[in-house]
């Protein structure tokens, strides 16, 4: 072939790659524009794809410095209401006039078979409702006369009438709701989202708590603990009645500067000891100091509910300088106005066995209902109107149901009426932060036994919780002992459907 030819050839080739190129290039822009229009539009509207999370970035040095969540949030903080005990949903939002129906019958054989209960023995008698139910709102939610100021602000709520959970004692019941693990050794809610989105105010701890009703929760302060999370992240308990966290005023004989002088001295030698063997725990600790040290200030002047103005206090029925529900409840709307991320209400007083008239389901419950009603309804109107709502996630619930039955245990009559421990379907309501507005999801079936449609576990309820902050469970994780831990385990989704 003559050098001719060759050099023809070679033109001929170089001719046909730049047909192919430039039919590749308007191929793409032609079959694929609306594709990128869609990877467009998805951006705009926020829809990222979450897919490679950044990680967590703990500084040791300042483990409560504020964070960007991963992903869009919609909630800034949360205040999580746990009514310890696990109040009745047959008293309060799952209507079931079947039910009442069948007061006084002996329990059909198939609704016991193969279950297990906390004190059922024998054959129990059904128990119908033990209040009175009515629709209200726009949204035409069944709510009992237990809770007359709530069934006001229905159309604020999104209930989940179909929740289940495995354990049917109280305090692992208790740890799975808040651990993810119905078993000691796990973080807490809490303390997850404190580590992850640390906090607003450096004067203030990210996690508080509050108690109410006499007594700290079955399953103990681990509710609240941190686990395997640095121990930073743990929730700090504060008191509505004396001084709000025990030891915060000086002793006898020091004065504030002597107290910031000891503390440094004692940073130092942590400082040293850091150097020495670079535990990054020990940072924490001066961390802690520093923060012991500022919420002397700080944390006696946000719990003082005195200086609110009468109004509020006749709006969510508190008492001050007792220790109660309501207090705490209004002490929970003025920490996270002033940016604590997540505030933990736990009250206890809710075991409705009928084993005495405070357990009674129609004394004891109704006193507890009243205790409730009005501060939590105040909640949301006082968020509302303070434009916090919209940035605050509100939950309510306990840590499993009670059953459609009397409870009937052997050898023993109960002189009160009282429903044993269910963990099949409860009921859980969420409002504020991307949360729909007067919507109901999930529905049991004609007795409230089972979930028939919308059956959702804990698991689900932190996957949307976390989503709401900004985080993908299954990537939000802390490497210990050699795995990635997660709240959710292995388990959860996000209820979409109840969300904005």
């Amino acid at each position: 072939m003559t050098q001719q030819e060759l050099h023809n050839q070679r033109l001929l080739r170089e001719a046909e790659h730049a047909v192919l190129r430039m039919h590749t290039r308007r191929h793409f822009i032609k079959e694929s524009a609306m594709g990128l229009g869609g990877l467009a539009l998805a951006t705009l509207f926020g829809c990222s794809q979450k897919k490679s999370a950044s990680p967590i970035v703990f500084d040791p040095a300042h483990p409560l410095a504020p964070r960007q969540p991963p992903f869009l949030a919609k909630a800034k903080s949360v205040i999580y209401l746990h009514m310890a005990g696990a109040p009745s949903q047959l008293e309060l939002f799952d209507y079931k006039p079947e039910l009442a129906k069948m007061d006084g019958q002996l329990c059909p054989p198939s609704l016991l078979e193969g279950k297990r209960f906390a004190f059922i023995r024998g054959v129990p008698k059904m128990l119908g409702p033990q209040a009175k139910f009515a629709q209200h709102g726009e949204s035409r939610a069944w709510v009992s006369e237990n809770m007359p100021h709530l069934a006001s602000i229905v159309d604020e709520i999104s209930f989940l009438k179909a929740v289940s959970t495995d354990q049917f004692n109280h305090g692992p019941a208790q740890l799975l709701v808040h651990t993810g693990s119905p078993r000691l050794g796990r973080a807490s809610l809490g303390s997850w989202v404190t580590y992850g989105l640390g906090t607003e105010n450096e004067n203030l701890p990210g996690f508080v708590v509050l108690t109410s009703g006499g007594k700290n929760p079955d399953a103990g302060k681990s509710v609240w603990g941190s686990g395997f999370l640095p121990s930073v992240y743990q929730g700090v308990q504060c008191r509505s009645e004396g001084d709000p966290v025990l030891f915060i005023k000086d002793p006898d004989g020091m004065s504030r500067d002597l107290r910031k002088a000891s503390i440094n001295a004692i940073n130092e030698v942590n400082a040293e000891e850091y150097k020495q063997y670079n535990d990054p725990e020990i940072l924490s600790r001066i961390s802690q100091y520093e923060m012991a040290y500022k919420m002397q200030i700080s944390v006696p002047e946000v719990m003082n509910i005195n200086n609110e103005p009468q109004y509020i206090h006749d709006m969510y029925g508190t008492k001050p300088g007792q220790a109660c529900l309501a207090n705490n409840i209004l002490l929970a709307r003025k920490l996270v106005e002033k940016g604590v991320r997540f505030v933990q209400i736990f009250d206890w007083g809710w075991d409705s066995h009928g084993t005495d008239s405070s357990l009674a389901i129609d004394i004891g419950f109704i006193n507890k209902c009243r205790q409730t009603d009005k501060a939590v309804t105040a909640l949301i109107l006082d968020l509302k109107q303070r434009g916090l709502l919209d940035e605050t996630l509100v939950i309510w619930g306990g840590e499993f149901g009670r059953t459609p039955m009397m409870e009937n245990r052997e050898g023993k009559q109960n002189p009160y009426k009282g429903r044993d421990h269910h963990t099949e379907a409860f009921t859980i309501w969420m409002a504020g932060a991307g949360v729909k507005k007067g919507f109901s999801y999930g529905e049991t079936d004609e007795i409230g036994y089972s979930a028939i449609s919308g059956k959702v576990d804990c698991f689900d309820v932190q996957a949307t919780i976390l989503d709401q902050l900004g985080f993908d469970h299954e990537q939000f994780t802390y490497d210990f002992q050699g795995r990635p831990f997660r709240l959710t385990d292995v388990k959860g989704r996000v209820i979409e459907e109840i969300l904005v």
